[in-house]
């Protein structure tokens, strides 16, 4: 497969700057895989979509304010961090700019000097290691000096800070939100379990392998980053008591989905475990957990929208994304949702 086979063409004016009032008032477009249908509704529509027994699994990890500008301590020069995975107490695997002008050994300020970080090496994927150099406590720095790390396609800024997260985001570590969940409200989370559909948390700390673009013409030939997951047993269990029952995994965004395909053997048994991940889903995986996706619309030629063409087929994928975009629903991160259910036929 070709990186250019999951091309879409989409007016600028479909992606969202701005999340919807309330949360889930977005749009739910909800896709059969069993008969190819498609229905046009409301997120707060879901629950209508949902069945007693059915398993909800979603991912509670927090967004952390990833984002620190500052300058190059020796000229001054402007430079921007982004913080992705913690590895030590004090240091981190950043994405850096100008990366040309911060090699090893460079220092840089943030918050005039009351945050100091040196690059200490190479990460994977052209990242760097990180040493963050202060007094007192390092989460209370970065709250005060960090910014959220909203993705480079959004250009107006985030007037409430929270409505990047969750409402159950639990978890600190992720570098981006798992984007499927900020649709739901406590009250819309309280109807679900209400009507008999248990939810399940999980976690995946989102970083450079969930929003890193493919530049391999080859889709075989792109590697994704690893990402920190973990699944307790009492998830496991209320998984598969759920799937065993008639219920269904339903996922809440694709970090859930990948993280549940990591730790379900092919006998289609959820097992509980912690780790990193760098599962890479595209067509013709077979998929082992996950029965049924809610997902937000994704970026052309990533690796999120090869996952979602692995669950719908890709022609089916980029025949819906187009009619999302004749019905002019609002694409990414604060766009709307969709919602894959159904099994989809033999042989597919």
């Amino acid at each position: 497969m070709k990186t250019s086979d999951f091309d879409y063409a989409l007016p600028q004016e479909l992606i969202a700057q701005t999340p919807m009032e309330p949360r889930d008032h977005s749009r739910l477009l909800v896709y059969d895989r069993a008969t190819g249908d498609v229905l046009h509704e409301h997120f707060y529509d879901l629950p209508s979509h949902l069945r007693p027994g059915d398993a909800l699994v979603i991912n509670q990890t927090k967004v952390i304010p990833a984002r620190l500008l500052g300058q190059k301590e020796d000229t001054g020069v402007p430079v921007e961090l982004l913080l992705l995975k913690r590895l030590e107490r004090d240091v981190w695997e950043a994405l850096v700019r100008p990366g040309r002008r911060l090699r090893e050994n460079a220092v840089c300020s943030f918050g005039e000097g009351l945050l100091r970080a040196q690059i200490i090496g190479p990460a994977p994927g052209g990242a760097r290691r990180v040493r963050f150099l202060y007094e007192g406590v390092f989460e209370e720095l970065l709250d005060r000096l960090g910014q959220m790390p909203l993705p480079p396609y959004i250009h107006e800024k985030l007037q409430d800070q929270s409505r990047y997260q969750t409402v159950y985001a639990r978890d600190e570590g992720s570098a981006a939100a798992p984007t499927a969940g900020l649709h739901f409200t406590p009250e819309l989370l309280e109807k679900v379990r209400d009507m008999g559909v248990t939810i399940v948390p999980i976690l995946l700390h989102v970083g450079l392998g969930t929003f890193r673009p493919v530049k391999a013409e080859d889709v075989s030939q792109h590697e994704m980053h690893v990402e920190h997951y973990e699944v307790t047993p009492e998830a496991a269990q209320a998984i598969n008591a759920a799937r065993s029952a008639g219920g269904r995994c339903v996922c809440v965004g694709t970090t859930s989905v990948r993280t549940l395909e990591t730790v379900t053997g092919t006998d289609g048994v959820v097992r509980p475990g912690s780790g990193d991940t760098g599962i890479f889903i595209t067509p013709g995986y077979r998929f082992h957990a996950v029965d049924a996706l809610i997902t937000n619309f994704h970026l052309p030629q990533s690796t999120l929208l090869m996952l979602v063409s692995a669950l719908m087929g890709r022609e089916e994928a980029l025949r819906v994304y187009a009619e999302a975009v004749r019905q002019r629903y609002r694409f990414f991160s604060f766009g709307d949702a969709m919602f894959i259910t159904g099994q989809p036929p033999k042989g597919a």
